[in-house]
């Protein structure tokens, strides 16, 4: 048995047992060993940013990380994007990223790089398994850092002389951490201070935002308390059966007006809300002028416990409010647009189904008719670096295979990441790819406005747009593999979706809307 074995015997024995690679010389033993170990199923992404979007959508799903295989510094540079959004959706991943023989190191090769640095922003753990001996050791070290709490990607570099010389270490089992439950004085607190509070608002992400979560969130809004939940949420049910809680406008504008006269914020599995952007003449920090804060649970407490113990103190309801199944009765016509594409979906999405929603701008107008669809869960864009939707799918789809799972994707957003289409096709996963087309980085040209830089001209307008020549997604998505079809009518997209969801396997819509 040599390093590599080791490691991946341990990651098995931990239940690590997806690998998401884009592997180069240095990883040749780890790819090698695949061979001595069926337990773990590699697929092959393309592009690193696919392998780690990947591995967040598989940890998203299955509450246990994947693995990624990575080729050095660079390998794992191609990928950071996606381990940005993974670190703020508190994603379990454990990155091994190959390194240079540990005596080849000093002589500077081409693709020396300092991997611990570049690693260090986006990993809740670093560490170098130098010799064979401490591979497995560091292996399950790295899996229990991996589940935080709250969690979050870690990265193992692994030189190739540890992973071709041998060992004997046995495998090694993690010890995963428990989340403590928040602390009764912090419980009575905030009893105390909702129960003063004129206009009181209950801010949840994060674990609160699970189905667990949300049934006790519900249970202080029928108490009368007002709820409301961040903007973008790592995993979150929707439709029938499930409470809806506002959402935080994205706008800063938008949500302070929202907030206009709350006079206390307690926070549960969240922060203080902030606007994404700076603006000239506007606030950071989304919460009222002389409206209290306080933290009910953190992001590394027990958030569900947290609220289900302030529900009793209040005296809340045993039950909510949640949504009743109410699937649009006609199906839509007319030129095409993300809100009649969005009541198709909500007359076909069937139960169960997982929504990895990359869509930008147009992502509202699914949105809202999907409220009272069939039950789904969404995974959305946590930390803002778009070209996300194609590889959660990916992700989603491995870690439950007997889910359909949907992928919502700006035009712009989805070329981020296009290879994962040839990923979907090759591993003939269930995801139906929806692009909307609209030719233009749209959200950009808001955001121009709202930053005071005035309206794009010409030269500006060359940053913005995406139509000069336009993407032909249906011959992209066949030149990969999958089985693609064009809509520019309400018509048409009923029967592509409805078409998709009626058959297992990969296909991709464009959706072209104005």
């Amino acid at each position: 048995m040599n390093g590599a074995d080791a490691l991946l015997s341990t990651l098995v024995a931990n239940e690590v047992t997806a690998c998401f690679a884009n592997p180069g010389t240095s990883e040749m033993q780890f790819v090698a060993a695949l061979d001595r170990s069926p337990k773990m199923r590699p697929v092959l992404c393309l592009f690193e940013g696919v392998a780690t979007g990947a591995a967040d959508g598989y940890g998203r799903i299955a509450d246990r990380p994947a693995c990624t295989l990575l080729h050095l510094g660079p390998g794992y540079a191609n990928g950071a994007a996606n381990l940005h959004n993974a670190r703020r959706a508190h994603t379990p991943i454990v990155n091994v990223i190959g390194d240079h023989a540990t005596y080849h190191r000093q002589y500077d090769a081409p693709l020396n790089s300092d991997i611990a640095a570049l690693a260090a922003p986006n990993s809740l753990w670093v560490r170098s398994a130098d010799s064979p001996d401490a591979v497995a050791g560091l292996a399950a070290e790295a899996v229990a850092a991996s589940y935080g709490p709250p969690g979050g990607p870690v990265s193992l570099i692994l030189p190739a002389d540890s992973a071709w010389l041998e060992t004997a270490t046995p495998d090694v089992i993690a010890q995963k951490p428990v989340r403590p439950a928040p602390a009764g004085s912090a419980v009575e607190a905030a009893a105390r201070a909702l129960k003063a509070a004129a206009r009181p608002v209950i801010l949840i992400g994060g674990q609160a935002c699970r189905a667990e979560g949300l049934a006790q969130a519900a249970r202080l809004e029928a108490a009368g308390i007002r709820v409301m939940c961040d903007t973008f949420v790592a995993r979150q049910p929707r439709g029938a059966g499930s409470f809806a809680p506002a959402r935080m406008p994205y706008f800063g504008e938008m949500a302070l007006k929202d907030l206009d006269g709350v006079d206390l914020m307690v926070f549960a599995g969240t922060t203080q809300p902030v606007a994404f952007f700076a603006y000239p003449d506007r606030p950071s920090v989304l919460v009222p002028q002389g409206c209290a804060t306080l933290s009910l649970a953190s992001r590394a407490e027990d958030a569900v416990a947290g609220l289900a113990a302030l529900a009793d103190a209040m005296g809340a309801p045993r039950t909510g409010p949640s949504q009743s199944l109410k699937r649009p009765d006609t199906a839509p016509s007319g030129a095409l647009s993300p809100q009649l594409a969005g009541l198709s979906m909500a007359r076909h999405l069937p139960e169960g189904a997982i929504v990895c929603d990359d869509s930008v701008t147009s992502g509202g107008g699914v949105a809202v008719p999907c409220m009272t669809a069939a039950p789904h869960e969404v995974l959305a864009l946590t930390g803002g670096a778009i070209g996300i939707g194609l590889p959660l799918a990916v992700g989603a789809a491995v870690a439950a295979p007997e889910r359909k799972v949907v992928s919502l994707n700006g035009d712009g957003a989805a070329m981020y990441t296009v290879q994962a289409l040839w990923t979907l096709a090759r591993e003939n996963l269930d995801v139906t790819v929806v692009v909307f087309a609209n030719n233009s980085y749209r959200i950009l040209n808001i955001e121009m406005t709202r930053t005071g830089a005035g309206a794009a001209g010409p030269q500006a307008a060359r940053l913005l747009g995406l139509g000069d020549p336009a993407i032909d997604w249906v011959s992209l998505a066949k030149g990969l593999g999958l089985p693609a079809v064009r809509c520019t009518t309400a018509e048409a997209f009923e029967k592509a979706f409805a078409g998709a969801m009626a058959q297992r396997g990969p296909m991709l819509i464009e959706a072209a809307i104005p």
